[in-house]
């Protein structure tokens, strides 16, 4: 379905009972579709409204050849209250099977009117760096106000005849993002030099020691195990994470982890620990037989033993819980929470993960609330919100949206009252070829207005 940007979509929320019926002074949720242009408006589930509020950043991926990455052209914002669209970075480029620079996976700073987001090589570094890979890309940053003032955070260093130059990286640099004190930017990772060690993630600060030309230093917070190579308990692939407080000393990720029978494989929820006092020149940057190493002081926590934890883990407002999704009893991936420095082995059941939701359908997307009181989620296509507050509703979760559009890509304005999210909408007065076939459906961004509707 499509509508008029000046239409918006109007539906009472019951709090108490999840029904439909209207009632007097029953809160009202809004939704909206903000953009209408015949082009991708990707949010990808980042940090995606800026700091305070008025806009969102997203990526034009999937218009051009195909849907890799290497193909999107452009990294954009939208005006909240306007709906006006502006392109903050548009680099010369290449299209086709062999692309370049490729830009995508944006997310603004949290406190200056900046975004960053994954960049390729530039057309004058394909002679020598070769086309857009996950294992040639690096972090950059664009100013917000539509001037281009760009900056190439992460240098990259793949020379096999001697040591990778310290503070460099060898590989790719993905889905960056900035802690909420604007300290360190997170990351995942690919290396180039040695890609049959499994993605892993990592973090970059500022640093003096920084390579020449560059403002960021580099760093691994996992070194993998080898793939296929792993013994029970050891990690061969990191993914999913994300800050889990304010300072940036604390990252959850999902571990792919070798099985205590050595045979399989668990997917389980880990911390990596990153005191404000490492210094991270302590880490090493590898060379061509030897993969990076996290600097000194940086551990890792295991949380729980599951098989199939997923998605992208995420750290309340006050750093005190961890979001994730898991498969339940019926192997349906729910919303799960456990205290940071809870574990699935405590004997204290209050340090224990805890089942949020009880969907009959998958759940994904999840969010926090500002408040640290709930969280946000999507199944079936449908926004919820689910309470992680008193324990004597906990779970309760109520239904913010009708089931008439598939939502994805959840995400949540820094003053908790307004949702964001992305769905396809069809226009049949343009298209565009994609993998050989011409597509109608272009991802809009939709918001849901959520003020007055959260209380328990």
């Amino acid at each position: 379905m499509r509508f008029p940007m000046d239409v918006v979509l109007i539906f009472a929320i019951s709090i108490a009972s999840c029904q439909s019926s209207t009632k007097k002074n029953e809160p009202i949720a809004m939704e909206r579709q903000l953009t209408n242009s015949p082009k991708t408006h990707a949010l990808d589930n980042n940090d995606n409204f800026s700091p305070d509020g008025a806009y969102l950043c997203y990526d034009t991926r999937y218009m051009v050849f195909n849907t890799n990455l290497a193909n999107c052209k452009s990294i954009e914002k939208v005006g909240i209250s306007t709906g006006v669209e502006t392109v903050l970075w548009e680099p010369e480029s290449v299209s086709g099977e062999n692309a370049a620079p490729g830009v995508a996976a944006v997310s603004y700073h949290p406190s200056q009117n900046k975004v960053v987001f994954i960049h390729g090589p530039q057309l004058e570094e394909v002679k020598t760096r070769g086309y857009y890979d996950i294992r040639n890309r690096n972090g950059a940053m664009v100013d917000g106000d539509g001037g281009g003032n760009l900056t190439v955070l992460d240098f990259r260093d793949v020379a096999i005849d001697r040591p990778t130059v310290p503070g460099a990286h060898r590989g790719g640099t993905h889905r960056h993002e900035f802690s909420k004190n604007g300290q360190r930017i997170g990351f995942t990772y690919d290396d180039y030099l040695l890609p049959e060690y499994g993605r892993t993630i990592g973090y970059m600060e500022r640093h003096p020691e920084a390579p020449k030309g560059y403002e960021y230093y580099f760093s691994v917070l996992l070194r993998p195990v080898k793939s296929g190579t792993s013994k029970p308990g050891e990690i061969e692939r990191a993914y999913g994470d994300s800050w889990i407080d304010s300072l940036g000393t604390k990252r959850a990720f999902i571990g792919k982890v070798r099985a205590e029978n050595g045979i399989d494989y668990e997917n389980s929820l880990f911390v990596a620990e990153i005191p404000e006092s490492t210094d991270i020149t302590t880490a090493f940057s590898g060379d061509v037989n030897t993969y990076p190493t996290p600097p000194k002081g940086v551990t890792i926590r295991r949380l729980t033993h599951s098989i199939h934890d997923e998605g992208i883990v995420r750290g309340s407002y006050d750093g005190r819980r961890i979001a994730y999704l898991s498969v339940d009893s019926k192997g349906v991936l729910q919303v799960f929470v456990i205290p940071v420095e809870g574990s699935d082995t405590s004997e204290d059941t209050v340090m224990r993960p805890k089942q949020v939701t009880h969907f009959d359908s998958n759940a994904g997307y999840v969010r926090w609330h500002p408040s640290n009181d709930w969280l946000f989620s999507i199944s079936r296509g449908k926004v919820y919100a689910s309470y992680v507050g008193d324990l004597s509703v906990f779970g309760k979760s109520i239904l913010l949206t009708p089931d008439n559009l598939q939502r994805e890509a959840l995400v949540v304005s820094p003053d908790g009252k307004l949702l964001a999210y992305n769905v396809g909408v069809e226009d049949l007065t343009t298209s565009r070829t994609i993998d050989g076939h011409k597509e109608h459906e272009y991802l809009q961004i939709f918001t849901l207005s959520i003020e007055g509707l959260l209380e328990p």
